[in-house]
């Protein structure tokens, strides 16, 4: 049984199709690599994939159950979690509130608008245990707006791997970041349990290709290459997309 399979997923916006019939079948456990230069569909197929966008056709099944139809607190029930290219967190609240309320997303205490959140110590433990994951519990009480872009990456895969995902989708996680930075994130992937099915979406090949177990190459919304490293690297028509050669 595959962790992830998508089959024929289409999307189009008017009469611009952005994906264009990506079939992608991902085993339990594997590092995949989604590589293509901009407006290749990359984090479209992450939004279908999620269920932020609704498909066109096709067909998404996460550990053989079909959850094409599925609502978005449906998937995330079911194991899947995500991070995305542009940061998304709460910049009012500490580093530690960001991550419970990721937390509480699969909560039922989600249903209680009068909940104090204070006073809910099994969240606050394993917002912590996630936060130490990614080198942040030391400072889990710095308000967000103190935070370096670096750090706030790094919340973001916490707040992820607090759902305990079967399978997480990383958007361009090391966008942006300094080169210091960039072995930080390098080293917290590596970290990640192997049990967890991981997806990247990455721009730059060169940053990510060690992480990778099989990578595929998105273009106009097709998936045109895939397999190994050195076949991707050594495939022409990777050359032809990111080299115009």
């Amino acid at each position: 049984m595959t962790a992830l399979t998508v089959t024929g997923l289409t999307k189009s916006f008017g009469g611009l199709r952005v994906t264009n019939g990506v079939d992608l079948a991902v085993e339990p456990g594997e590092r995949r690599l989604i590589i293509g230069p901009n407006g290749a569909g990359k984090t479209t197929l992450f939004n279908l994939i999620t269920g932020e966008l609704a498909s066109d056709a096709g067909k998404i099944v996460l550990f053989g159950q079909d959850i094409t139809r599925a609502p978005c607190r449906r998937r995330a029930h079911l194991g899947l979690a995500r991070t995305y290219q542009i940061i998304t967190l709460f910049p009012r609240d500490t580093i530690l509130r960001n991550v419970v309320l990721a937390l509480l997303g699969l909560s039922g205490l989600r249903w209680n608008p009068v909940v104090d959140l204070a006073r809910q110590r099994h969240l606050t433990v394993r917002a912590r245990e996630a936060l130490a994951l990614v080198g942040l519990d030391r400072v889990a009480d710095r308000p967000l707006t103190e935070t370096s872009y670096g750090e706030r990456r790094r919340v973001e895969i916490a707040m992820a791997m607090v759902q305990n995902p079967k399978v997480l989708l990383l958007d361009e996680p090391f966008a942006g970041l300094s080169i210091d930075e960039r072995r930080d994130v390098r080293q917290l992937l590596a970290a990640i349990p192997p049990d967890v099915t991981i997806v990247m979406i990455e721009h730059n090949m060169d940053v990510a290709l060690d992480f990778a177990d099989r990578i595929t190459l998105l273009h106009f919304g097709e998936v045109i290459v895939e397999g190994t490293r050195a076949e991707v690297v050594a495939d022409p028509r990777t050359r032809e997309v990111y080299l115009g050669e």
